[in-house]
């Protein structure tokens, strides 16, 4: 059946969309963690993981622009010093234009912060754990692929890589680099991940605690309701 944009009102609405594809093709244990990259992905993730009972946490990662071009990306950085540039042939040139106009400092700088303001677990929290990474959609995977390098680092024991629409050309990229991929919409040529949203509004720092508070009070609620004793 042919897919047409928009599917989903909100983030939140995708989310439980691919809760419920993730579900039947998942098994989700006690060593399950689910990773939102911040801050599209958060909302996404909230939902996924309060439909699976998982707990929720984020991996941060910048892309690398030209100011004057903030939409077209040249790099993007994740955790664990990992960095990657668009054209793998010009990775050292793109690099070093970035480095010498200060934005790839920049960039370090802001995934620091977002680091420490959303609390990203350090590498040792990860490992040997079943990971699920969650992105509100992928256009042209790059912030995805520094995500995921970095997060291979780590040694989980698997690692799945779930997104409500994703760029077909971009997942058979991505597949090789996870153990699965999970997409509700698999679309040719995706030119703009907003578009498949009724609503796709910025989040705000704020925002994006006050989500991950509320999954954390969820999972709390949950877990005391599955072990209260039966009257």
């Amino acid at each position: 059946m042919l897919q047409q944009p928009p599917l989903w009102s909100n983030r939140y609405q995708a989310g439980l969309a691919l809760a419920e594809r993730l579900g039947s093709s998942h098994h989700c244990g006690s060593n399950t963690r689910v990773l939102a990259l911040p801050r599209g992905g958060v909302p996404v993730a909230v939902a996924l993981a309060g439909r699976l009972h998982l707990p929720v946490a984020t991996w941060s990662v910048r892309k690398v622009a030209d100011p004057q071009w903030p939409e077209v990306a040249i790099g993007a950085i994740a955790g664990q010093g990992v960095a990657v540039w668009r054209n793998g042939g010009e990775a050292r040139r793109r690099e070093a234009m970035a480095r010498s106009h200060g934005w790839l400092q920049a960039e370090e700088l802001e995934l620091a912060r977002r680091q420490r303001l959303f609390g990203d677990p350090v590498a040792q929290e990860l490992q040997a754990r079943d990971l699920i990474v969650v992105d509100d959609g992928i256009a042209t995977g790059m912030t995805v692929k520094a995500a995921l390098l970095a997060l291979q680092q780590v040694q989980p024991c698997s690692l799945t890589l779930a997104v409500p629409v994703v760029d077909r050309a971009v997942a058979g990229e991505l597949a090789g680099m996870v153990d699965q991929l999970e997409a509700v919409a698999i679309v040719d040529q995706l030119a703009a991940v907003g578009m498949w949203f009724e609503t796709f509004n910025q989040l705000s720092d704020q925002e994006v605690l006050e989500l991950l508070e509320s999954a954390r009070n969820q999972l709390r609620r949950s877990a005391s309701t599955s072990a209260s004793p039966p009257d």
